[in-house]
């Protein structure tokens, strides 16, 4: 599947299944569709289905850039911080 690259809200789809597995942890393919569950994440794949979505966020202030900035992963935070604290 492909990889979602934003967030973002489904304004269209035809029968659009989601692998969300990588932010829930949970294996099952989620059923998105306007009227219910719109709510498309950076970092899902795209299981099954077509679809057309309005991007709300990118980079670091999508859900997944959010996770990998708590996590540490982003390194040029880690360095500014390290040199604050050694002051």
């Amino acid at each position: 599947g492909d990889l979602l690259p934003a967030d973002g809200v489904l304004i269209q789809g035809n029968d659009l299944k989601i692998d969300e597995s990588a932010l829930t942890g949970e294996s099952d393919h989620v059923r998105k569709s306007p009227d219910k569950d719109p709510l498309l994440l950076s970092g899902t794949h795209v299981m099954e289905g077509s679809g057309r979505m309005v991007v709300t966020a990118v980079g670091v202030n999508s859900q997944s850039g959010i996770i990998f900035t708590l996590l540490g992963a982003t390194g040029d935070d880690d360095e500014e911080g390290r040199d604050r604290k050694g002051d």
